[in-house]
């Protein structure tokens, strides 16, 4: 497994070139993270499957997949310069790439949220408000002034901006927004997510003297909160639907095990990629059911 994982590992490119790094920087375990609300989103709004694939569909999925993913982190990496001195995920064999101060990269970082704004002339007036909203909280979760980041539960309540990428794609495709029930159930389930990721960060961010929602809770309460905001999240989804709430119960207990069995927080972090992956794919094929069959 190891020499399976080592040629894996030598076939993607090096963090020291120019195009490796921007690679590192968008964070490729967490590609899905944006680009997967996508799909989950036009598979809900579409009425039958040849709206699925259309210029405007798959333009929305190729964006949200790497470059809005390279202007959210490299927001993130750029502010976060000097903290990330202290953060083992940015060590020189850590999982994450560090900041290397050029200044391409701020352009780069700025063309990706400008290349976003390009949807607007095709999206309707929610579409355009959720993808206004999703660069806003992306740029001010980590940048100045605002550096929401830095506010507990503020921190927590910005990073529902991992919902947007959904509401953008349903507009496009239905041209309304998607039911409010669903959008809440997407927010809390992102905030719930925000917060299991900092856990692993609050030795370096405690150092670094900054506050977030896990700082001041703790580790164990900060697992609790997680719990509940995935509960929520899944009680507000299965108003809107039962079967899509039920599927987020699956996070809930995902909490539960990691308590249970004493799993290292920053070992079940690294998890939730697949977990992520695979929720979306039973979500995503529920709809294209329902469509099909319906």
């Amino acid at each position: 497994m190891t020499d399976v994982t080592g040629r894996l590992q030598s076939l993607l490119p090096s963090a020291q070139t120019p195009l490796g790094y921007l690679f590192w920087l968008s964070r490729p375990r967490f590609w899905l993270y944006l680009a997967g609300p996508v799909v989950v989103g036009v598979v809900y709004a579409a009425s039958t499957p040849s709206e699925f694939f259309t210029p405007v569909t798959l333009a929305l999925f190729a964006y949200f997949l790497l470059p809005a993913n390279i202007f959210l982190y490299g927001v993130n990496d750029i502010f976060d310069s000097e903290i990330d001195e202290a953060n083992p995920k940015k060590a020189a064999d850590g999982k994450e790439v560090r900041y290397s101060g050029e200044s391409t990269i701020w352009l780069i970082v700025v063309g990706s949220a400008v290349l976003g704004l390009g949807f607007v002339p095709v999206l309707p007036l929610e579409g355009t408000l959720a993808l206004v909203g999703f660069l806003f909280l992306g740029t001010f979760y980590s940048a100045p002034p605002l550096r929401f980041k830095t506010t507990p539960f503020v921190d927590s309540f910005s990073n529902g901006l991992y919902i947007l990428p959904a509401v953008v794609a349903f507009a496009a495709v239905s041209g309304e927004a998607p039911p409010v029930m669903a959008i809440l159930a997407g927010w809390v389930w992102a905030m719930g997510m925000h917060t299991f990721s900092a856990i692993p960060d609050i030795e370096p961010d405690t150092a670094g003297g900054i506050q977030t929602t896990a700082t001041v809770l703790g580790e164990q309460k900060t697992l609790g909160y997680c719990a509940l905001m995935w509960l929520l999240a899944a009680v507000f989804m299965a108003v809107a639907h039962p079967v899509l709430g039920a599927v987020l119960l699956v996070y809930p207990l995902f909490v539960a095990g990691v308590v249970l069995g004493n799993v290292d927080v920053s070992r079940a972090y690294w998890w939730f990629p697949v977990l992520n992956t695979l929720a979306g794919a039973v979500l995503t094929m529920a709809g294209i059911w329902a469509i099909t069959y319906a």
